[in-house]
Parts: C-alpha cells; sequence; structure tokens
C-alpha cells in the first residue's frame, strides 16, 4: 500500500489529461487573442512574498516547508492571483493597463469543497491599471467568453460588492474586532448573531446590516438596496457599477450583497461562476486594488481564475 496517494490528490491519467491540455490551449489561446501575456510563476516562494496582501485568506490553505539553503519558510503557492500581481507590480512594473494571463497547479491543505481535489488547476486572467467598471466588465466577459468555448451550459454569474458592507462598517466607526465579528455572521447570513452583534448601534446601521442577507436576487435587489440602504457615497458608487455590469454582462447574472468572500483580499466587484454540471463555483474572481499596494506599487487590478479540472471533469 506504499503507493497510495494522499487523500483528495490524484494522478491524471491519459483521457483526462488529455481533455485538460486541449481546454489549457484554447483558453490560452482566447487570452492570447484580447491580448493579454502569459507568466508562470514559480510553485513556491518564501511565505512573508507569498502572502503579502493576502493575509489571512489564504495562509491556512498553504503548504508550508523549510527552505534547506536559507532556513527560511516557504509556501506552496494555493493561489496564483498574488504572485502575478507581484509580476505586475516588481518585474514587468509598466505604466499603463497590462494584461497577464496564467496556467498551473495550486496546492490546497484542505478541500475547498466536499469532495474537491487538493491539487486543482488554475488558468485565469488579470488585468492591471484601470480602475474603471469597463475593466470589470472586460474581464467578466473574458470569463464567459472562455467558459462558452470550453463548452460549459446554463453559465450564470453570482456577483457582489465588498464596498457595500465596508462602507456601513466604516461610516458607524466599527471598531476592528466587531467589523471581523460582523463579517464572519454576513458569511453565514446568521441573523441572530448580527441582530446580537449590531445591538448597541444606531438604529440605521443595525437595519441596513440586517437586510444584506436579504438582498439576494436579480436586478431588482439592487433597487430595493439603493431604497432602503444609508445613503453613502462609496456604497452608491458600488450599487451604481453592480447595475451597469448586470445591463452588459452577456449571461445571466444574479446580486448577493452580504457575499463578502475574499473581504480582506478584494476592494471591489466579487463574482462567481456556475454551470450544469457543477455544484459549487467553476470559476471565482474581482478586484483586488490593494494587493498592489502592499507589493509597493499601488495598482488597480481585476481578473478571474477558472478550475479547469473541474470544466474538464464536466466534458467527460
Amino acid at each position: 500500500m506504499r503507493w497510495l496517494l494522499p487523500e483528495y490528490v490524484e494522478d491524471i491519467l491519459p483521457a483526462e489529461a488529455m481533455r485538460i491540455e486541449k481546454l489549457r490551449r484554447r483558453i490560452l489561446d482566447l487570452f492570447f487573442k484580447h491580448g493579454y501575456e502569459l507568466v508562470m510563476p514559480p510553485l513556491l516562494e518564501y511565505m512573508d512574498s507569498l502572502l503579502t496582501g493576502t493575509g489571512h485568506d489564504l495562509e491556512l490553505r498553504t503548504f508550508k516547508v523549510v527552505d534547506q539553503l536559507s532556513g527560511r519558510m516557504m509556501g506552496v503557492r494555493a493561489d496564483m492571483t498574488p504572485q502575478v500581481a507581484r509580476i505586475d507590480a516588481h518585474l514587468l512594473n509598466r505604466k499603463g493597463v497590462t494584461r497577464l494571463c496564467y496556467c498551473g497547479s495550486v496546492l490546497h491543505t484542505r478541500p475547498t469543497a466536499p469532495g474537491a481535489t487538493r491539487e486543482p488547476i488554475q488558468i485565469g486572467a488579470e488585468m492591471y491599471g484601470n480602475s474603471g467598471p469597463q475593466s470589470d466588465l472586460e474581464i467578466q466577459r473574458l470569463l464567459c467568453a472562455a467558459l462558452k468555448l470550453a463548452g460549459m451550459k446554463d453559465v450564470r454569474l453570482d456577483v457582489g460588492h465588498v464596498a457595500v458592507f465596508r462602507s456601513i462598517a466604516t461610516a458607524a466607526k466599527v471598531s476592528a474586532e466587531l467589523e471581523v465579528q460582523l463579517f464572519e455572521a454576513l458569511q453565514k447570513k446568521d441573523l441572530p448573531a448580527i441582530r446580537e452583534l449590531a445591538k448597541d448601534l444606531e438604529a440605521k446601521t443595525r437595519d441596513a446590516l440586517l437586510l444584506l442577507p436579504e438582498l439576494y436576487g436579480d436586478a431588482k435587489v439592487l433597487a430595493q438596496a439603493e431604497k432602503r440602504l444609508p445613503n453613502l457615497p462609496e456604497l452608491r458608487k458600488a450599487l451604481a457599477t453592480l447595475r451597469s455590469l448586470a445591463k452588459a454582462c452577456p449571461v445571466p447574472v444574479s446580486f448577493d450583497l452580504a457575499e463578502l468572500r475574499g473581504y480582506h483580499y478584494h476592494s471591489g466587484v466579487v463574482f462567481d461562476a456556475y454551470c450544469k454540471g457543477i455544484a459549487g463555483p467553476v470559476a471565482r474572481g474581482g478586484r483586488y486594488d490593494e494587493v498592489g499596494k502592499a507589493f509597493g506599487r499601488a495598482r488597480p487590478a481585476t481578473g478571474f481564475s477558472i478550475d479547469l479540472r473541474s470544466v474538464a471533469g464536466v466534458l467527460k
């Protein structure tokens, strides 16, 4: 039994390997056609570099090893996006808009979903240097085109915006500790916990926080949010961005204003892509402007990554 692999780690046999390779080539060719340049980050880096800008969002998912040459702690990448942001900020150091793409294996300490592999193959595209909604729309359209090219059926996007909750918390001058607790309760849509945590806040703040988990659905959600949430500039700007994306996206869009995935990592629009045949999201993305700042060069950034193995599994 010595030849057994670790749990949720498996070989890819010829038929599946060929499906994955064909998909990889077709999707990368699509990225190239739209002006995205290929980069190949290393499989592992020093931990302080690998987790820069991502905080604890990735730390628990990252395998750690000691470098025998330097004695420093290194990590095996759990997500390629921060590495691509580092390449843009430090190695390319370009002015203006830069479009980059990538494809490679990542490693997770635990499966992200029941039965999922701990070694996904991640393929994605990132745009740096453009902070406007048009860049978010370009990224979403490119994602939809990639999934269509891969043969995915009934594709839809579930979209949120971290500025909705963040602007409410900032306006109420919520402490950092309470903000974390509210964030966790919102992720679970735990109304009793939100009510208890917000009991000492102003009524309008408490009502807004309790309303967020209910703001889920089609574009009517945005009208309801505009009517019932506080009149805060950043919040209104976020709702306007979501509205423009809904009108222009080539696939059906639903909204979840309590969706705070990657709250400490993302800075604006966040989205998950779903399709027929896959229980969880087949792709994830969003805006993460703060990561470039963490690398020493503030750069607007938005992008997405697709789980190539999940897509290939549907084609099987």
